[in-house]
């Protein structure tokens, strides 16, 4: 089934879970689609299998707290996550066991930016200390670190080749992470008319498009070589200044976000134009959202989850 603005109209909640007692902050796919995994404010991690569109299992961080989750490459089993209470360190995770298998402290303020490579066992995490730091799952020791000038969010492009960086909320910078140490190699600036924060930053798949989101009532999508702004998308609530974050479609053409109302806005890439809005009757603002990598469902979160499925025959 190819994803169309029809189909994506006919989404619908399938299932909904109450598994925490508080905000979800982040939900990740593994890379087959099979699994999901959320984190959540409760200090718990739930995992999902989305064949069966249930939660397996429920593992607690009480003591760190769990904030952004993501699985390693390519390995349904493990994950890495960073921390909301004691300390910035970021902590690797086997599933299977529950047991720690290496952690990467370094940071000195709290992680706003997990990225894991698509192509190997590295990534990158950005924080409030102005930081971005390269790691190894295989070694503890930070593997290199550079200093964008500013509170950055970053991510890997979808080849592995490149990391982009928004930096304070106006600038785009990209490194290439071979010669990183040099600096980077192109930077857009890009500035919204309204005040906001830049929340978080992702490639389409296709890698021809960025995706800034932002704590406003706006996000924009950036033409990935030259900067250029293709497309800013507004027209949803968010008025607390909340950090919604935003996902492209796994075939890049659309764009989509949850708002303070419960509702999921979704766009077109191509024309920019709105084309459904779908209420999740989520009881508070749906902080995290995610489209599977391989299945034709989304995933939505308050407090509650939600999974959805297309109806078509409707």
């Amino acid at each position: 089934m190819k994803i169309t603005d029809s189909v994506l109209r006919s989404f619908r909640v399938a299932r909904t879970f109450r598994e925490n007692s508080q905000k979800v902050n982040c939900v990740d796919y593994n890379s087959n689609g099979e699994s999901a995994i959320s984190s959540s404010d409760d200090d718990s991690i739930v995992l999902y299998d989305c064949q069966e569109g249930k939660p397996i299992r429920t593992l607690y961080s009480k003591k760190y707290g769990v904030d952004l989750i993501r699985y390693t490459h390519g390995d349904a089993n493990t994950v890495v996550y960073s921390s909301n209470k004691l300390d910035d360190t970021i902590r690797y995770l086997s599933l299977t066991d529950n047991k720690y298998i290496r952690y990467f402290p370094g940071h000195t303020d709290r992680v706003v930016a997990l990225s894991m490579s698509p192509v190997d066992d590295t990534f990158i995490s950005g924080s409030l200390d102005m930081t971005i730091r390269l790691w190894d799952l295989r070694s503890p020791n930070c593997q290199g670190l550079t200093n964008p000038l500013g509170k950055p969010v970053c991510s890997y492009d979808p080849e592995g080749l490149i990391f982009a960086a928004g930096v304070d909320s106006e600038v785009i910078k990209l490194y290439d992470l071979r010669s990183f140490d040099k600096g980077p190699f192109a930077s857009f600036e890009t500035l919204f008319s309204r005040v906001c924060e830049w929340t978080g930053l992702k490639f389409s798949r296709d890698g021809k498009q960025i995706l800034i989101s932002t704590n406003g009532g706006a996000i924009r999508i950036l033409d990935a070589f030259n900067g250029s702004v293709l497309h800013t998308f507004s027209g949803y609530n968010n008025s607390k200044g909340i950090s919604l974050e935003a996902c492209f479609t796994p075939d890049s053409d659309f764009v989509m976000i949850g708002s303070e109302d419960g509702r999921v806005h979704v766009w077109s890439t191509e024309s920019g134009m709105k084309i459904a809005v779908l209420d999740g009757k989520h009881s508070g603002p749906i902080n995290t959202l995610q489209f599977n990598p391989k299945y034709m469902t989304f995933a939505s979160a308050c407090s509650n989850m939600a999974f959805w499925l297309p109806c078509v025959g409707d």
